[in-house]
């Protein structure tokens, strides 16, 4: 199987072979991380890019009084800070949430990637907006879906965004996160996520135990979350094959 990173930049553009050699050879890897773990904090400024090759983190940010609010998921591979050498300092922090392996690309190999192919300068720019288009996804899902939508279109979108790297057993996967998590996600009280997952589980739509995920319905729980995976901008079919033209943004 291919490097995961080349299988998520493969949905934003035609890599050919040498792309994708000089991709892979720009990855130093085996930065590994346990759980809970900082991988760049608010106002830190990062000598390398960091790339998630396994595991789980989040980008998050911490209010005063200690709350946290995760921004964004990160799964294998997403990268964490790709343009971190522009902006100078980090914003927010990124952390683990499973114990993780994170790849490294120095600022400079980015650049020359970006400048000796119009290939992956288009996949690195197409990660980029994606990220983009997630995080305004997000937006709308906090501020108007109610909170078992809030937790089902996250769920919907963790399938997704893991089957389009060959990371799915069918609508199978491991989410190896806790319900806490999930709030700070959700912005809710983990006592209400609680209540929503066995909600869902009651109502026949999901499984969520033994750190695996089962979507029993994958459009069933798209339909309940108003989730349509447009936003992720995938090619190919989602849903493991189940999807029509509609459901997939198409």
């Amino acid at each position: 199987m291919s490097h995961i990173l080349v299988r998520k930049l493969r949905h934003g553009a035609e890599l050919s072979p040498l792309d994708e050699a000089a991709l892979v050879g720009a990855i130093h890897d085996g930065k590994r991380l346990a759980a809970r773990q900082t991988v760049v904090s608010e106002g830190d400024r990062p000598r390398d890019v960091h790339v998630i090759l396994d595991g789980f983190a989040c980008r998050y940010k911490i209010l005063p009084d200690g709350g946290r609010q995760i921004m964004a998921w990160l799964v294998p591979g997403d990268f964490c800070d790709l343009h971190v050498a522009i902006l100078g300092a980090m914003d927010h922090g990124i952390a683990t949430l499973t114990p993780s392996r994170l790849g490294t690309i120095p600022p400079a190999d980015v650049d020359r990637l970006s400048r000796t192919s119009p290939a992956l300068s288009r996949a690195l720019w197409w990660a980029t907006l994606v990220d983009e288009a997630i995080l305004r996804e997000w937006l709308v899902t906090m501020g108007r879906r109610p909170a078992d939508r809030q937790v089902a279109h996250l769920f919907c979108e963790l399938l997704v965004r893991l089957q389009s790297v060959g990371l799915a057993d069918g609508n199978r996967i491991e989410l190896p996160i806790t319900q806490g998590d999930l709030a700070d996600a959700a912005g809710l009280t983990a006592v209400h996520v609680n209540r929503v997952v066995q909600q869902l589980r009651a109502d026949g739509l999901i499984d969520w135990s033994d750190r695996t995920l089962t979507v029993h319905d994958p459009r069933a729980l798209a339909e309940f979350a108003d989730f349509r995976p447009n936003y992720l901008h995938l090619k190919g079919e989602l849903w493991s094959g189940t999807a029509d033209a509609a459901l997939a943004g198409k």
